[in-house]
């Protein structure tokens, strides 16, 4: 479904499994990469061991230009976001929340389609290093940091993101090489 979305969105979008993304001969041409809620929660999902694997090449794909956009993991234990290039600790509580957003910040769109008044999150960011793309109630559920020419924005919003945003967000001049 989210696939059809972002296609829906006017952005071209390919599927990548976990093992073609810890596969070390594995070379694509990307913009952005989407994680996917629940990555972290092993009833849903055998991505994290292999984001872990490909952490330095995830990495260098966001220094050289590509985007991240990293979703809630839906389970706290075992520092389900140590693979990215900065701290992020999360904690995982369902919930609607009212959100207050960053409308100085590119990514503050994230949420243009939904009632801010009410919003489905899996948890929140209690300490990182990024910058405070949306908070609720002080406590961050999207942050954003740039690393080198690329940037990542992880989010435990719990929606698919706007229109406006997937246009901006996974649209660029070229594609950078996973």
């Amino acid at each position: 479904m989210f696939h059809r979305y972002i296609e829906d969105c006017g952005v071209s979008c390919e599927h990548v499994t976990p093992w073609m993304l810890a596969a070390p001969f594995y070379r694509g041409k990307y913009v952005t990469l989407v994680i996917p809620t629940g990555f972290a929660n092993p009833s849903y999902s055998k991505l994290l061991p292999a984001l872990r694997a490909s952490s330095a090449r995830i990495r260098r794909f966001v220094e050289n230009g590509g985007n991240l956009l990293v979703f809630g993991a839906a389970d706290d234990r075992n520092n389900p976001y140590d693979w990215l290039p900065f701290r992020v600790t999360y904690r995982h509580q369902y919930q609607a929340r009212k959100i207050q957003v960053d409308p100085s910040h590119p990514c503050a769109a994230i949420v243009d389609d939904f009632d801010p008044e009410s919003i489905e999150c899996d948890g929140f960011f209690p300490d990182h290093e990024g910058e405070v793309v949306a908070h609720s109630d002080g406590l961050p559920v999207a942050i954003s940091c740039r690393v080198g020419e690329g940037s990542i924005l992880v989010t435990c919003i719990h929606e698919y993101p706007s229109r406006c945003f997937i246009s901006y967000f996974c649209s660029a001049e070229g594609e950078t090489l996973f």
